[in-house]
């Protein structure tokens, strides 16, 4: 499957706005949207004054935003988006509850990475075990009932130690548990839109692929 490799934060200059994708450094002055808060490319600059965007418009980009705050490319968001389609309820919440409950995202929810993208290498790297099986799928769906934990192996490297110490102030989540002590984390339940905390309007996703 393709790979993002550009920076980053081209991504959120784009989106104008924070997508949180680089951790802490989204919270400090050097975060790309603080220093030049306009689309990358040589007319970057000027693109802050074009015309309205149209309806179109404004559909892609709140898709787009989807996908890169997931980090989950396009053929694989267009299958959740039909998975989205075929359950019950509301076709853009069910869509976010699939792309929440993704395990680097319960991962990255937890607390165990900074991002989206260093929880989607922990996990591709084999540090966690799912209800007591190693998982290395990113996009393994987790349930109500699954354990998330950090393998016996990898609890004593010096990034868990130090990553134990700073989730000692995390707040987690309603639909997760934490067990700092067992470096483990339990699905409480599936996560409602309440639960999610991001400045989406996933109403322009449906009607993006509903044309």
């Amino acid at each position: 499957m393709a790979n993002y490799t550009d920076a980053v934060c081209k991504l959120c200059r784009r989106e104008g706005q924070k997508l949180f994708l680089k951790g802490e450094r989204c919270l400090s002055p050097k975060c790309a949207i603080e220093r030049r808060n306009y689309p990358p490319g040589e007319h970057g600059k000027k693109a802050t004054f074009r015309r309205k965007v149209s309806e179109y418009g404004l559909q892609l980009r709140e898709k787009q935003k989807a996908r890169r705050i997931y980090g989950v490319m396009e053929r694989q968001f267009r299958r959740y988006f039909t998975e989205a389609t075929r359950r019950k309820g509301l076709t853009g919440t069910v869509l976010l509850t699939i792309l929440e409950s993704r395990l680097d995202n319960a991962v990255y929810r937890l607390g165990f990475a900074d991002s989206r993208a260093q929880a989607r290498q922990l996990v591709r790297h084999g540090h966690f075990d799912v209800n007591g099986r190693k998982t290395d799928i990113p996009s393994y769906q987790v349930s109500v009932g699954d354990v998330i934990s950090v393998r016996g192996s990898s609890k004593e490297s010096v990034y868990f130690k130090d990553r134990s110490q700073i989730m000692q102030s995390n707040r987690v989540p309603a639909w997760l548990n934490l067990n700092l002590a067992a470096l483990s984390g339990s699905v409480l339940a599936e996560p409602g839109r309440e639960d999610i905390e991001i400045p989406l309007n996933e109403q322009l996703i449906v009607e993006y692929y509903s044309r």
